[in-house]
């Protein structure tokens, strides 16, 4: 696991990072597919049209830039954990064919997070005593 955790992290913010920039910039040219139909094409059309894809490419790059420099990481997972939530319901919704990539990013995900588990505990907890004023 010593080995293994580091190659997931960098594997992981290589992933966000690329395709978190290109959500800028636009240099994967080359991986663009063929235009999407039905509630695929809508909804990339609708992102694309209001911008919406400069939120989601910022979120990724600051927490995959979080995630390669070892400062934060347990806030960078938890963010991308809610930015591959939407990229696995994108694919099982509206584009199943390629839902095996989004399922092999989680899986690097979980590989990444799952020494972090301890961090995650305070979110689970069932009743909190708020302090009075």
């Amino acid at each position: 696991m010593r080995i293994i955790h580091p190659i997931a992290g960098i594997l992981l913010g290589l992933i966000f990072g690329v395709r978190g920039l290109n959500g800028f910039l636009g240099f994967l040219w080359f991986l663009k597919a063929p235009p999407m139909t039905g509630p695929a094409g809508e909804f990339q059309t609708a992102i694309t049209v209001s911008h919406f894809i400069w939120f989601t490419s910022g979120v990724q790059v600051i927490a995959d830039f979080l995630l390669l420099i070892n400062r934060y990481v347990v806030f960078a997972v938890f963010v991308l954990a809610a930015v591959l939530a939407n990229i696995l319901a994108y694919h099982i919704t509206m584009m199943p064919s390629t839902v095996i990539l989004a399922i092999l990013t989680v899986a690097i995900w979980f590989v990444v997070a799952w020494p972090l588990r301890a961090y995650f505990s305070p979110l689970f907890v069932d009743k909190v005593t708020l302090p009075s004023r």
